[in-house]
């Protein structure tokens, strides 16, 4: 499969897509009275091909399925992207840039002559990665020039106005030179925060715009309650390794598989194997791993691998005993959306793992969507230093928005009544995972952590205010 291009297999599948897509959207366009004005063939496609081919079959997979509005393509102003991604005369190239109109709308106005000139995204602020040093934010004042030197010449969409969430395993990633997976929140420093208040930026770009078009008056109707509600301590606890026949049913194959290869898109996937006697391991190897991988001999982690690591040789010992048990946890961090890595994006173990001169033969797969947790059996033997379920209760006479810290906590997902709030890591910049009202019940709340680190404290406390590592 070569994704993004005209592989038949691949234009296949995106038309039975598109079938399904459009019987949606198509009675939404403005032509019909709904609020859909025009629509994008692909994203971006500029920074990762050139094939006209591709970009026109979509055009005409659109139009077969009854896109009536005008088309657009939407790439950045930089290098040759405008034009790699651009269509014809009858698709209009809009650009997509956070500051320097001064620079961006003269390079698409040259590309596209005497037409409207769009920023399609307009980007307020930037998402983070897992690492990095401080949330990234945009000065507000100077966002909001930009702003007014780009409608004083043309057109705009404002990415994002909302800030979001990337609830369960939802988020995505970068790859320049080494894994930049998305943290949780998707705020983005938006003109809206992620749970929706209204920011300074929104109020400097509503004085921009209201220069350019009469803005009316508007009373909102809901006001946005935030709750602390305390120190929960953990009430049960169980090792997944003393659970996991509840979550999982094991696959036998010969060789490692990916997840993909057994029908588990997202979550984690556990290999295990017996490698036998006693002995010392020169040389273990990981090959085509991907993203990040814990591995235990008889319950204990003797080795943590992520990304660039992956398939670097290590020393193991075995213990000394006729049977010796291996546990590889290997997390799937988020797909890589941008660049040449799309075609790329297997989770788990591709090619085998090496012991010293050999590859090993003879593995059980359980597949860990984690979408079952509801099977957690908190019976079963609790171990420190291994990945663990913990269970806290919550009790709520009034519902509202909270915000959870996990100070003290290692590495994993947080699952509130069953619903997966999104990733939490030690390493930041997010230091606090947002659980909107509505995942709370009037009574009794079951949160349930999941956590591979074997990094634990005794609490979690919920608050009323968001710490995202903020910079300011």
């Amino acid at each position: 499969m070569k994704v993004r291009s005209s592989y038949k297999q691949f234009l296949k599948h995106l038309n039975d897509y598109y079938s399904e897509l459009f019987k949606i959207i198509s009675p939404l366009q403005i032509n019909y009275g709904g609020p859909i004005i025009m629509m994008q063939i692909e994203n971006e496609y500029g920074y990762y091909g050139n094939n006209k081919k591709y970009l026109q079959a979509i055009n005409d997979m659109m139009r077969k399925f009854g896109a009536v509005v005008p088309f657009v393509t939407s790439d950045g102003p930089w290098g040759e992207a405008l034009e790699s991604g651009k269509l014809d005369a009858n698709v209009l190239a809009t650009a997509n840039f956070g500051s320097k109109p001064e620079v961006a709308l003269p390079k698409l106005k040259s590309i596209i002559g005497n037409r409207p000139l769009m920023c399609m995204e307009f980007w307020v602020g930037w998402f983070d990665a897992w690492g990095d040093e401080k949330h990234h934010a945009r000065d507000v004042s100077d966002t909001a020039k930009d702003l007014d030197k780009i409608l004083s010449e043309g057109h705009v969409n404002i990415y994002m106005f909302h800030g979001g969430t990337n609830f369960g395993f939802m988020n995505g990633s970068n790859n320049y030179e080494k894994l930049t997976p998305d943290v949780t929140s998707y705020d983005y420093d938006a003109v809206l925060t992620e749970w929706g208040d209204i920011t300074p930026k929104y109020e400097a770009f509503k004085k921009v715009i209201s220069k350019y078009v009469e803005i009316p008056e508007v009373i909102f109707s809901t006001s946005i309650k935030k709750i602390s509600y305390g120190k929960l301590r953990v009430m049960k606890k169980v090792s997944l390794f003393n659970t996991l026949d509840n979550i999982s049913t094991p696959k036998y194959r010969d060789d490692t598989l990916p997840m993909e290869k057994l029908g588990q898109s997202y979550g984690y996937i556990l290999y295990r194997c017996n490698v036998g006697a006693g002995r010392n391991v020169d040389t273990f190897r990981l090959l085509g791993a991907h993203d990040r991988a814990k591995v235990y001999v008889n319950g204990k982690n003797v080795l943590t691998q992520y990304d660039r690591e992956l398939g670097a040789p290590a020393k193991i010992v075995f213990d000394k005993k006729e049977d010796n048990s291996l546990h590889i946890l290997v997390e799937n961090m988020g797909r890589v959306n941008f660049g040449e890595k799309l075609n790329y994006q297997h989770k788990g173990i591709v090619d085998g793992v090496i012991i010293d001169t050999h590859a090993h033969s003879g593995w059980n797969h359980y597949t860990l969507p984690l979408d079952n947790i509801e099977n957690v059996n908190y019976n079963g033997v609790y171990e420190e230093g291994t990945p663990g379920f913990y269970k806290f209760e919550l009790q709520v006479e009034t519902i509202g928005d909270t915000f959870l810290r996990f100070d003290g906590w290692g590495k994993g997902c947080i699952f509130v009544n069953g619903f997966n709030i999104g990733r939490f890591w030690e390493l930041g910049p997010q230091k606090s995972l947002y659980i909107p009202g509505p995942c709370l019940k009037i009574g009794e709340n079951e949160i349930v952590i999941f956590e591979t680190e074997g990094k634990v404290a005794e609490f979690i406390t919920l608050e009323n205010t968001p710490e995202l590592g903020l910079s300011k």
